[in-house]
């Protein structure tokens, strides 16, 4: 199987792409990225290492394009694609409030330009990759199912909440074979440091102030990279069409526990926190009852929290080189934002 990953340079796709090639070594990936800010190739530096590679280099492609243009894509899609795992999309939440039509542009149009060209060729299954953010916030208790409205409450959210509902259009009105998987915050090696986990290791690590929103007790369920990576290609090759799966990591934690665990593992002092003004719109809590895939697919997670985080703090102790680049990519990004 030929598979394509469309933002297989970001953080989560190029996690997925190095799984899949090292779990299913007769398909091979396409990996098709715009390379914007958030896009790094040397996430992927394994495949072609002659210490890591295993022969994945001979079923791996890179092509640099934007999934909006779509008359690139239809000749990426006639190169011959029997499915896709959908992963492109903004989703910085804090560049969705200054930003939005870069949000609905790339989130909603290039879904839609996507989806159309799959309907085009023939693409045998079609895998959207979305968020626990279009449910919107829960209340102290409870858990989203996929069962539960959308709610989406940020700009990033109501893209994505529109993505998600064109997918599943294009399953009832065209018989496209779809599924969408909705995840929980996902963290691990590679993630791009807006992001809370690698913003808060690389300014403890430098001694600077970590800003926390609010009273910093708002509630993500955290999924390491990898567990959510295993179940989206269990959903790739298993999933029904037309169904929805959510995927969670049974780690619930307030944003302030996340700072402090940092803080104690790097051996820094937590005066280093400091209380900024919330985020507009801020959910409190998101939570994910993860039982549809647990029993349909098999899937669960393997990573307990504090397994996942000490490994991840490490990741980046230890690869201060990759850090230094994409830091410097996180510069010159926000010398661009509105």
């Amino acid at each position: 199987m030929r598979v394509l990953v469309t933002g297989g340079a970001g953080f989560i796709g190029s996690n997925f792409i190095l799984y899949y090639l090292n779990a299913f070594k007769e398909h091979s990936v396409l990996n098709v990225d715009a390379l914007t800010y958030a896009g790094h190739l040397d996430n992927l530096q394994e495949i072609t290492s002659t210490t890591t590679g295993s022969g994945m280099a001979s079923r791996y492609e890179f092509e640099q394009a934007d999934i909006c243009d779509g008359v690139a894509m239809d000749r990426i899609f006639a190169r011959g694609i029997d499915a896709v795992v959908h992963f492109a999309a903004e989703s910085h939440v804090d560049r969705s409030i200054v930003q939005p039509d870069a949000f609905v542009r790339t989130n909603v149009l290039g879904t839609q330009i996507l989806l159309d060209a799959a309907r085009r060729h023939g693409v045998q299954k079609f895998v959207h990759v979305s968020t626990d953010e279009v449910y919107g916030s829960l209340g102290a208790t409870g858990y989203f199912t996929e069962e539960t409205p959308l709610a989406p409450n940020s700009p990033y959210s109501a893209s994505k909440a529109g993505s998600d509902l064109l997918v599943r259009a294009y399953y009832e009105t065209y018989g496209l074979p779809v599924n969408i998987t909705r995840c929980s915050n996902n963290y691990g090696p590679y993630q791009f440091p807006e992001k809370l986990i690698p913003r808060m290791i690389l300014q403890a690590l430098a001694d600077q102030p970590l800003p926390v929103y609010g009273d910093g007790l708002n509630v993500r369920d955290w999924l390491h990279v990898s567990d959510h990576a295993r179940a989206v290609a269990l959903v790739l090759h298993r999933g029904q069409p037309g169904e929805v799966y959510n995927i969670g990591g049974h780690n619930e934690r307030t944003n302030l526990e996340i700072v402090r665990t940092i803080l104690q593992e790097l051996g820094k002092p937590e005066s280093l926190i400091e209380f900024v003004t919330d985020r507009l719109g801020h959910d409190r809590r998101y939570a994910i009852d993860p039982a549809k895939i647990e029993r349909e697919l098999g899937w669960k997670p393997a990573y307990t929290f504090d397994t996942g985080i000490h490994e991840t703090i490490h990741w980046y102790l230890n690869h201060r080189e990759w850090c230094r680049a994409v830091e410097s990519k996180l510069s010159e990004s926000e010398g661009e934002a509105p």
